[in-house]
């Protein structure tokens, strides 16, 4: 069952990528960029024992990522 209904979810998120403007692609680039490198910071602080901080760095970038996606 689970793999039915991700594979249908899958398919209505190629159906609507169609639909993105540049502008939007764009920001949404932008927004993994930020993602992408919070991950990279926060996998460096837990290689240093900062297991907190690190998880609040990834917390941050996920949020940023997520404002963006609402946002378009």
């Amino acid at each position: 069952m689970k793999k039915v209904l991700f594979l249908a979810l899958a398919a209505g998120m190629f159906t609507f990528a169609s639909c993105d403007s540049k502008k939007e692609n764009q920001a949404e680039e932008n927004a993994n960029k930020v993602e992408e490198s919070a991950d990279q910071k926060a996998d460096q602080m837990e290689d240093a024992g900062m297991d907190a901080s690190a998880d609040s760095v990834r917390e941050a970038g996920d949020q940023h990522e997520d404002s963006v996606d609402a946002a378009h």
